[in-house]
């Protein structure tokens, strides 16, 4: 396995995150199990459905074919998702997004505009 590059560990712990605020705002009622994160992120608490998510958006993130060069997703000019993904992180990043903004989380305004 290659070793993960520091922008890729950011990025996931970023995905990480959302999906995890996302999956606590919107699954309330499902069962929640740990997910570990790769390279030692962490652990993120999630539904099955959250869970997948997240681990298709890693692995779609560590294949990312715009290492050197890359830039935001959403001003990427070829994107990784499928569109039912592509619509589903617009989804969770819109939510929590304005979620973690609203809870004190000012550094995400970056990511969130740009």
């Amino acid at each position: 396995m290659e070793a993960i590059t520091r922008q890729q560990k950011k990025d996931i712990r970023l995905i990480g995150k959302f999906v995890e605020v996302y999956c606590a705002g919107k699954h309330r009622v499902a069962e929640h199990a740990p997910v570990d994160l790769p390279g030692e992120l962490g652990t993120r608490t999630l539904c099955p459905d959250c869970a997948a998510f997240l681990h298709y958006a890693i692995t779609r993130r560590l294949k990312c074919p715009l290492e050197v060069e890359k830039p935001t997703c959403k001003h990427c000019r070829t994107h990784c998702y499928a569109k039912p993904q592509l619509a589903q992180v617009k989804e969770i990043m819109a939510y929590s997004g304005r979620t973690l903004m609203l809870r004190g989380r000012l550094d995400y305004i970056w990511h969130y505009f740009f």
